[in-house]
């Protein structure tokens, strides 16, 4: 479950409009739909600082990054320890990588091409 996602349903079980939580946080009305349509990337953490300590949880929860969460993917949880044992040097590999793969993933999505999950 992506930012966007947890961020409307955090809101909607807070009973908050887009207005109430945008001003409770700082930011516009509009920048907040963004960003629970996912067409904003990138948030300023301060941002995401003020989303998680408004609703009461953590920034690795608002990102996808707990480990620990309901939704979290158990193959991805066993790679990510997995990779914990790595050199400095094989994490550089693993994260070139990943930014070669994630980079290839963005052009599909703007040529407009299917992508599975």
């Amino acid at each position: 479950m992506g930012l966007g996602v947890k961020l409307g349903d955090l809101r909607r079980a807070k009973g908050e409009s887009l207005q109430e939580t945008a001003d409770a946080v700082g930011t516009t009305k509009g920048h907040l739909w963004q960003l629970e349509k996912g067409n904003a990337t990138k948030p300023a953490i301060t941002l995401v600082q003020a989303l998680a300590d408004h609703f009461g949880v953590s920034i690795a929860y608002l990102v996808g990054e707990d480990l620990d969460a309901e939704d979290a993917d158990p193959e991805l949880v066993g790679m990510f320890r997995q990779a914990s044992e790595f050199s400095p040097t094989e994490r550089e590999i693993l994260r070139n990588l990943m930014q070669t793969l994630h980079d290839q993933l963005k052009r599909r999505r703007q040529d407009g091409d299917e992508v599975s999950r």
